[in-house]
C-alpha cells in the first residue's frame, strides 16, 4: 500500500473525484503495512512513530501545506447543504461567506509546513484525510436519524437515532440540546457536518429561517451559541466532536484493516478514561 492509495480508499467511499482542499499527502511513500492514526496527530506524534517502526502517520484533522493553505474552499460545502435543504443560493453564499473569508485570512498566519517538513526529515510518510471522512460520517449520521426519526417526531427522537451509533453510545461527551427542547417537534433535520467546521450562527439561523426545524452540529462555539439561543427560533443538537469524527473514520479504518493493513489509533473516545 502507499500513501496515494490510503487516500483513493477514502476518496472512494463518498465518490469523490479529487482531494478535497483540507487533506493531503504531505510525504508520499510506498510499501506501507503499520500506520499509526490520529485524529490530531502532529510533530511529537511524528517523532514517537518514527521511533516505534511505524511504516506511515495518518491524521484526520489538517496538519499543514495545502489542506491549511485551501482548507477555506471546503467551508463552501455548507453552501451546498443549505441549498439542498431549501435556502436560496444568494442567501445561502450569504451565510457561509464570512466562514469563508474568516479561514482564507487566517491562512496568512500559519505556519504552514512545520509539521510536514518534520515527517519529511524523518523519512516518513504522512497524509492527512478530512473531509471525505466527515462526509462519509455525515451521510451515516442523516441515514440513521432518517430511518427512525418521522414527520411527528420530536428532538429526543434524534437524540434517540444518533444514539444508535455505537460511537455516542461509547462518547465521554453527552448528546446536547442547547437551543430548543427535548419533546419540541423535531420537523425537517440537516446533519450540517461534512464541511470543515459547524457553520455557527450565520448558517445555522438560514436553516432556521427556511423551514429546517433541527439542525445538527458536532460543535459549536460559546458566542456564536449565546447568539441561537437569544435568536430563539429552532432546535440546535450538538453530537459531540470527537465521536461525531470518528463516525466516518471507524469504517474507513475498518476497511485498512480489512485489506491486511495494521492501524493502531490515537484520539478514539471510547469513555474509558476517567
Amino acid at each position: 500500500m502507499n500513501t496515494e492509495e490510503l487516500m483513493q480508499i477514502a476518496l472512494d467511499m463518498v465518490g469523490f473525484s479529487e482531494i478535497p482542499g483540507d487533506s493531503a499527502v504531505y510525504v508520499k511513500g510506498d510499501h506501507i503495512r503499520r500506520i499509526l492514526f490520529g485524529v490530531d496527530l502532529g510533530v511529537p506524534e511524528l517523532i514517537m512513530a518514527h521511533g516505534l517502526g511505524y511504516d506511515c502517520c495518518l491524521a484526520h484533522h489538517p496538519q499543514g501545506g495545502r489542506a491549511f493553505a485551501q482548507y477555506h474552499e471546503v467551508l463552501w460545502k455548507h453552501k451546498t447543504l443549505l441549498m439542498n435543504a431549501g435556502v436560496p443560493e444568494e442567501l445561502a453564499e450569504e451565510a457561509v461567506s464570512p466562514l469563508v473569508e474568516t479561514a482564507r485570512v487566517a491562512n496568512h498566519s500559519r505556519n504552514l509546513y512545520h509539521a510536514p517538513s518534520v515527517a519529511e526529515l524523518l523519512g516518513i510518510p504522512y497524509l492527512n484525510i478530512h473531509n471525505p471522512l466527515d462526509e462519509l460520517g455525515r451521510r451515516i449520521m442523516d441515514q440513521a436519524i432518517r430511518d427512525s426519526v418521522d414527520k411527528s417526531g420530536t428532538v429526543q427522537d434524534v437524540v434517540d437515532a444518533l444514539l444508535g451509533l455505537e460511537e455516542f453510545q461509547r462518547a465521554t461527551t453527552e448528546i446536547m440540546v442547547p437551543v430548543g427542547n427535548l419533546d419540541d417537534k423535531a420537523g425537517k433535520v440537516v446533519v450540517a457536518h461534512g464541511a470543515g467546521t459547524n457553520g455557527g450562527y450565520s448558517v445555522a439561523r438560514a436553516y432556521f429561517d427556511h423551514g429546517i426545524g433541527t439542525v445538527v452540529y458536532i460543535h459549536i462555539s460559546p458566542g456564536d451559541l449565546k447568539k441561537l439561543q437569544d435568536y430563539g427560533k429552532g432546535n440546535l443538537i450538538i453530537s459531540g466532536h470527537i465521536a461525531s469524527d470518528m463516525v466516518g473514520i471507524n469504517p474507513y479504518l475498518r476497511e485498512l484493516r480489512r485489506r491486511g493493513l495494521t492501524v493502531d489509533e490515537l484520539d478514539r473516545d471510547t469513555g474509558s478514561f476517567p
